[in-house]
């Protein structure tokens, strides 16, 4: 199993803990943040870096 398939059962994981422990409005606050910080940073490069970082996950993909 892949290191982001260990990531992501355990953001499921951890935010499952977060749903039975914590009020549903606080659970869905976290949820938003954990996806909403790296979206954000994404908008906020400029169309060179964003041309860079679409060719580095291409060079990525090409080993498959």
């Amino acid at each position: 199993m892949s290191n982001r398939a260990w990531w992501i059962i355990g953001g499921v994981g951890v935010a499952f803990v977060a749903w039975m422990l914590l009020p549903w409005w606080a659970t869905l606050l976290i949820v938003l943040a954990v996806v909403g910080a790296p979206v954000a940073g994404y908008l906020m490069l400029d169309p060179s870096q964003r041309r860079r970082l679409a060719r580095i996950r291409e060079r990525r993909q090409l080993g498959r």
